[in-house]
């Protein structure tokens, strides 16, 4: 047999396409030649298969190699393809003889020996082969991530045990170990908070509907202890949802049990140095962002005014749609994007005096300047973080609230939204916001007034809609004129902000 035909997966953000891996072996001069847009890696594939064919104790032949990976229009990179070019290598030389490999996909990097190393975004295409119905061979280094899918993949270290399995000499092993829950690297709880009572209810609040928050205040009330301890209140996160945040860190090259948890609700706390590709994804080879590290978990901006306004402003998108969508000259790729936002920030980069006089103050309007009101539009919560009083924060004995019971009480939350429409009130569609609330004529009327008096956006009035939604979910009622002020409540730092970055 001089032609052989092999299925692998490539990458394309998330998503992983079938490749076809194509063999024929012809009389002429000895020669190995791929094609079918393969890059620099791809192309040295031919030197680490050779050695690894070599070296396992088969023959290399000695006749003219061409090697297609199709679709020829498809960019390949990485040395995922090492193994299927080695297998099918073996198959058109008649070293294995006639096999029918229709329901085999092959995945992994050859080293010279031989063995089989671990390729980054491996999930990805684990999910594919399981929904096309076929068998997955990966390295011993993936088998951890494979066994999150509940597919029928097995791993190898060696091109020779791959070799024994396909011949039936021996069987290779089946990835089961899925992780059953999560294991933190820190946990931090609710209870350490002292005071903040109102940060408390916001953070409570945001936890159950999915809604952003931005904390204002002086250096050092606590802004950043309590962004950090908002996953612990979060629901626990669906299978679905598990799995989504696993490709992306599985994509992004992070190791699961040493970068990221099973089931974990990630956190991400990027440096306000940071640049645009890095927030959203970027790279000639499009690579996910902090946003989409960020996917069904807490992207966390501490000192926000320092980032650069470009920065923050590419944001906006991913706010709204929960994608980031990266265009490059070869192509488009998606990246899943459905983040918290949780931001902090100082009224001003000097001396915090309090009053909101003092937002006005020229030194402040400099310092906010740097954010823009459709950025602030798109935050749901503003909170203001004040300094704690000195009994309070000296001769306070009593521990606040621990994590374990504000979580029951916005998993209860959670679990009424997903009965009545099967997703958070922050997803909700203005028609929908309004078909549930279902106002009362007074209410209307009021909220009418409020909307003239803060001079609010429609995208800021369904806002409001949504977070009152989420109080009324919190007590268990419909939504009533009280919960409506409360939700107006958390929008009235938001125009002391507009007017000083618009002033």
């Amino acid at each position: 047999m001089s032609l052989a035909t092999i299925y692998s997966r490539a990458r394309v953000g998330v998503a992983s396409p079938l490749v076809t891996v194509e063999t024929h072996i012809s009389n002429g001069l000895p020669s190995l030649n791929i094609v079918g847009l393969p890059e620099a890696a791809v192309r040295e594939a031919k030197d680490r298969v050779r050695s690894a064919i070599i070296n396992s104790h088969f023959e290399f032949p000695t006749r003219r190699v061409t090697i297609n990976l199709a679709p020829a229009d498809l960019p390949k990179e990485g040395g995922r393809y090492d193994l299927a070019i080695a297998i099918s290598v073996l198959i058109a030389s008649g070293q294995l003889g006639e096999l029918n490999l229709r329901d085999t996909e092959f995945i992994g990097e050859l080293a010279l020996s031989g063995d089989i190393r671990g390729v980054p975004g491996l999930l990805p295409s684990a999910i594919a082969c399981h929904q096309a119905n076929r068998q997955l061979i990966l390295p011993e280094d993936n088998q951890q991530e494979a066994a999150l899918v509940e597919g029928d993949a097995v791993f190898a270290k060696h091109l020779t045990q791959v070799t024994a399995h396909l011949l039936k000499l021996s069987k290779l092993p089946c990835c089961e170990s899925k992780p059953t829950e999560s294991m933190p690297l820190n946990h931090k709880d609710m209870r350490d908070v002292k005071g903040q009572y109102q940060a408390r209810r916001a953070l409570e609040v945001a936890a159950a509907g999915g809604h952003n928050l931005l904390f204002i205040g002086p250096a050092g009330t606590g802004k950043t202890m309590l962004a950090s301890r908002l996953p612990s209140i979060m629901p626990a996160m669906t299978e679905a949802e598990a799995l989504a945040v696993a490709s992306v860190q599985s994509v992004a090259g992070r190791k699961m049990g040493l970068d990221w948890y099973w089931s974990e609700r990630p956190f991400r706390s990027p440096h306000h140095s940071c640049s645009a590709a890095a927030l959203v994804g970027g790279g000639s080879i499009p690579q996910p962002g902090e946003a989409s590290l960020a996917h069904c978990g807490v992207l966390f901006l501490d000192e926000l005014p320092e980032f650069d306004r470009k920065v923050l402003e590419v944001l906006r998108e991913p706010l709204e749609n929960g994608e980031v969508h990266i265009s490059r000259a070869r192509g488009q790729v998606t990246f899943p994007a459905r983040f918290q936002l949780v931001a902090a920030m100082n009224a001003s980069n000097e001396a915090y005096s309090g009053g909101q006089d003092y937002y006005q103050s020229s030194a402040s309007q400099k310092y906010l300047k740097k954010l823009s009101a459709p950025f602030l539009d798109r935050i749901d919560l503003h909170v203001e973080v004040p300094p704690l009083p000195s009994d309070v924060l000296v001769n306070a004995q009593e521990e606040g609230e621990c994590s374990a019971y504000v979580r029951e009480r916005v998993e209860r939350a959670v679990f009424r939204q997903r009965t009545r429409q099967g997703v958070q009130n922050s997803l909700l569609s203005g028609r929908q916001l309004e078909a549930i609330c279902a106002l009362s004529d007074d209410d209307k009327q009021f909220m009418q007034q409020a909307l003239e008096k803060l001079k609010l956006s429609a995208r800021a009035y369904h806002r409001v809609l949504k977070v009152a939604l989420t109080l009324a979910d919190l007590n268990d009622s419909s939504v009533t004129r009280a919960h409506l002020m409360e939700s107006l409540s958390y929008r009235k730092m938001e125009k002391t902000l507009s007017m000083a970055v618009s002033s």
